[in-house]
This record gives structure tokens, C-alpha cells and sequence, in this order.
């Protein structure tokens, strides 16, 4: 066993029966028509804690209409941005209440420590307000220099029907990354939760209704991806599909919604680089770059699952990210010290331990870790954290999305070989760079395929501040004024003024 800090007591005490988690559409709560439910264990726990109904294409019909009967009478898009703020800001009131309600069965159902679940959930509260106050500054343009009888303007309006398909690893945090500026536009929407953690996300149909979001706007379906993801991305009476996921499912969306011409935006993997010079901080970043890999038990897009090390430093870095990792918190992840909690499922769990052992087997070395972790009266859903150096760019746990608490170590001579590295991959979601030279920062963030580039810290994010990626890691924006753009429309308006428009036709 690794020397680490380990807790196994709980503090917070568990439901008394599994939580049943139902389809909401057009305002009303419902069971699948076959009776269909699904089970989900906790990877922490290993007991059933949540049922949820299993929608077929009846459910998923069902809901789509309800949203285009919404969107087509105007019942939400009518209004006036002052009062469909005034609901998300409501909704965002009851999010805050519900709390505790919320971060409970989003731990059992996805094993993230119960004080990160609180932070995702009660902070989520946050996007709804600043998608609120979108809505009310939302505008267009003029132009009113096209001569003395032309005036010309650009209205944005909402899309329409937006299908939102939303991961496991942060099921509240990206619905709320998605859902409430989809509402501020105006447009009506189909959320698919995944399977395994469907509750946070019904949970909230409660919170709609209480708010005064009218019946139909928002309808909730659970279920696999088929048959209900795949209706969502296909259905011509949807406007838009918005998903966060894997880079090959996203691709699959991409394929099918083009049969409709449907918008599409796409949030996907990242194999996220920080690049640590010679003249960095190094206990700063090496304490961002633990936090970058063990976060969310590394499941997470946005992980820093690479670094890039300037060779001169590299063997004292790498021991200083060693000696933290020992003093990270795994475990329980209903005690509030733990800090990385559960892998998701077993399957994931091999996958992980996979990609570890063929780099293992192609000459890497592990400074840490490469293992199952047992965490007593637990079992061993858990993994240990692992660290991987000797890696080359070739090697698939340098290049692909190992998605769990795993780190890899490449190392670099110049600034140019550093780019070099950072931008060799498929992917471009987030790139770090840790230099006391504003200068070589500044050079890095222009140089790094990357949407996001943090200076000298990791994750810090915003409302205000739009995220996504390049390449193979997603298109369009969420969040931020750009994000909220994307389920807007542009339409153009040409006015002439008084009788001025030559006759085309010659009638004499």
C-alpha cells in the first residue's frame, strides 16, 4: 500500500431509499410508458441510490413536442427579458436552498467528495444569475450610414428547440453551463442527463416549476443515448443539439445532425498540457499541477494529464509533485477532508489502469502509484494517484484522454520545442504555462492550439469568461457573452424609407 492519506469514516448520513428519479415533460412528472427503470450503484458505496426511468423514442417524441408547441406559441420567447430573468434569478434562489438536497445524491451517484459536489451545485447558482443578466442586455446593431432612405438593423433572436446532452463527471455544473443561457435566448429545450447520474438534473425540474418557468420550456428526458440521445441530435422539429462528452460521440452528433442542418456545439476531450519553465514558481505550480490531475479523480476535461518540463528542473519537480500527491486526501467521499474520491465504474476503472501499463510495458517509469487503490470498507473503485515520466509523444497515454488521477512527464530544452509539444495533439481544450517572465507567458498563450491558456495557475474560471476548445476538442463556446451567442440567431432588417426604390421593370 502507497503512503497516503486515506479516509474511510462518512460524517454525512446516507438517504434511507434509493432516489427515483422520473422524466419531466411539458410541467408534469412521468414514468417511462413501459414501466422502464434503470439502477445506479455507487461506485464509493456499492448500494443502488438512484432508480431512474429509461425513456424510449415514445418519451423523447413526447418531449421534443412539448418544446416546439413552446417555443412556436411564445410562451417563453414572448416574454420580456425582464421576466424570464427574473425566473433563472428565482431558479437560481432555489438551486442555493437545495443545496445540500443536490450535492448528496450527485456524490453517491458519480463519487466526487461531497464538498466538491457542494461547490458544483451550490455554485451553479452563479451561472444562472449571469445568464440572467444576459438576457436583459442582449442586443443588436444599427447602422444607420446607408443613405438617407435606408435603415438598416441586425436582431438577434432565439434558435429555437435546443437538445442539451450532458456527461456524468459534472451533471449539474455543465447542464448549468448550458441550460440557463439556452433559457435567457429565449429558446425552449430537451435535456438528457447521462444514465448514470440522472438525478441532480431531475431534481431540478421542481425547481423550474416552483420558479414559474412555464410548462413545456424545459422538459427533461432520462435514458441511454439510444434511443433517446440519438432522436435529440436527429429530429427536425430540433433547432440545435448542445452536448459535453467524448470527442467520438461528438463526432457521431455532428454526422447525424447534419442530415437536419441543425447548429451543433461541442464541448469534448482535452489531453491538457502546463508547460513549466525554468524560472517558474515551482512550489505554485506544482501545486496546481496536482490539483490539475487529481480533481474530480482526473475524470475530468479539462485535467492537466501532462506536463512539460524544462529539463533542468525536471527531476526536482517531478519529486516536489510526488511529495504532494502523498499528502492528497483520497477516499470516502461522503467525509468532507477527501479530497478525490471514486472511479466512476469498474470498466472505466481498467481502462485507466490499461493505458498505465502499456506505457509501463513501452519503457516509462512510474514515480507513483499504477494501481487500484482499496480504501477499507469501500472496495476498490478507487485509484491510486499515478505518476508517469520517461513518456514520449507517441506513447497513446501521452496522446489520448486517459481520463482519470494519472500524469505523464515529457520534457523540453527551448521555448520552441515547448509549443512544439504542447501543440502536438489532437486536441485543444486548455493549456497552462508557468514562467515569471511576462514575456515568455505572453509568447506561449499566443503560440498554444488551445481554448483556454491560464498564466501561472489552472481552472480558474468565470461566467463571465467563455470556455471551449480547438481542433478535435469541441466547437462553439459556453458560458461567458459568447457562450450565450450561441443559441442566438442572426436576422437582418432592411428598411427603406418613403417611396425612394427605383422601379426595376422599365414601363416606358
Amino acid at each position: 500500500m502507497l503512503d497516503l492519506n486515506i479516509l474511510s469514516e462518512q460524517t454525512i448520513d446516507m438517504p434511507q431509499a434509493p432516489y427515483q428519479a422520473r422524466h419531466f415533460i411539458n410541467g408534469e412528472y412521468i414514468d417511462s410508458a413501459d414501466g422502464r427503470k434503470s439502477d445506479r450503484v455507487s461506485p464509493s458505496h456499492g448500494i443502488v441510490v438512484s432508480q431512474a426511468a429509461l425513456g424510449s423514442e415514445a418519451e423523447a417524441e413526447a418531449a421534443i413536442n412539448a418544446a416546439r408547441t413552446a417555443f412556436d406559441d411564445g410562451r417563453w420567447s414572448g416574454l420580456s427579458a425582464k421576466d424570464r430573468a427574473a425566473v433563472l434569478n428565482k431558479v437560481a434562489d432555489l438551486i442555493e436552498q437545495n443545496e445540500e438536497r443536490l450535492a448528496v445524491i450527485e456524490t453517491l451517484e458519480s463519487g466526487k467528495p461531497i464538498s466538491q459536489s457542494r461547490g458544483e451545485c451550490g455554485g451553479a447558482a452563479d451561472l444562472w444569475r449571469y445568464a440572467a443578466s444576459l438576457a436583459r442586455t442582449s442586443h443588436g446593431d444599427s447602422h444607420n450610414t446607408l443613405g438617407e432612405d435606408i435603415l438598416g438593423m441586425v436582431l438577434k433572436e432565439p434558435i429555437g428547440v435546443v437538445s442539451i446532452i450532458t456527461p456524468w463527471n459534472f451533471p449539474f455544473w455543465i447542464l448549468s453551463q448550458k441550460l440557463p443561457f439556452a433559457l435567457a435566448a429565449g429558446c425552449t429545450c430537451v435535456v438528457k442527463p447521462s444514465e448514470m447520474t440522472p438525478s441532480t438534473t431531475a431534481m431540478l425540474g421542481e425547481m423550474l416549476q416552483e420558479a414559474g418557468l412555464p410548462a413545456g420550456v424545459c422538459n427533461i428526458v432520462l435514458g441511454y443515448g439510444t434511443p433517446v440521445g440519438s432522436l435529440l441530435s436527429t429530429h427536425p422539429d430540433v433547432d440545435m443539439v448542445t452536448f459535453t462528452g467524448s470527442t467520438a460521440v461528438g463526432k457521431t452528433i455532428t454526422k447525424s445532425a447534419g442530415e437536419t442542418l441543425k447548429k451543433v456545439a461541442l464541448e469534448l476531450g482535452g489531453k491538457n498540457p502546463q508547460v513549466i519553465f525554468a524560472d517558474a514558481d515551482l512550489d505554485s505550480a506544482a501545486d496546481a499541477v496536482t490539483f490539475g490531475v487529481y480533481f474530480n479523480v482526473g475524470q475530468c476535461c479539462n485535467s492537466s494529464s501532462r506536463i512539460i518540463v524544462h529539463e533542468d528542473i525536471a527531476d526536482d519537480f517531478i519529486a516536489r509533485v510526488v511529495a504532494l500527491s502523498r499528502k492528497v486526501v483520497f477516499g470516502n467521499p461522503m467525509h468532507p477532508d477527501t479530497q478525490v474520491g471514486a472511479i466512476v465504474t469498474q470498466d472505466h476503472q481498467a481502462k485507466i489502469d490499461g493505458y498505465v501499463k502499456d506505457a509501463v510495458d513501452a519503457g516509462a517509469e512510474l514515480c507513483l502509484g499504477g494501481g487500484v487503490l482499496n480504501v477499507p470498507g469501500l472496495g476498490d473503485q478507487f485509484y491510486q494517484p499515478t505518476i508517469v515520466r520517461g513518456v514520449t509523444p507517441d506513447m497513446a497515454i501521452a496522446r489520448e484522454e486517459v481520463f482519470g488521477p494519472v500524469l505523464t512527464v515529457l520534457t523540453f530544452r527551448d521555448f520552441d520545442e515547448a509549443v512544439a509539444l504542447t501543440n502536438d495533439s489532437t486536441y485543444g481544450l486548455s493549456a497552462g504555462v508557468w514562467s515569471e517572465n511576462v514575456h515568455t507567458c505572453l509568447a506561449f498563450a499566443r503560440k498554444a492550439q488551445a481554448g483556454t491558456v491560464w498564466t501561472n495557475t489552472w481552472m480558474d474560471g468565470f461566467p463571465e469568461v467563455a470556455f471551449g476548445g480547438m481542433k478535435e476538442s469541441g466547437q462553439g463556446r459556453e458560458i461567458g457573452r459568447y457562450g450565450f451567442e450561441e443559441f442566438l440567431e442572426v436576422k437582418s432588417l432592411v428598411m427603406r424609407i418613403g417611396r425612394s426604390r427605383a422601379p426595376w421593370v422599365k414601363t416606358t
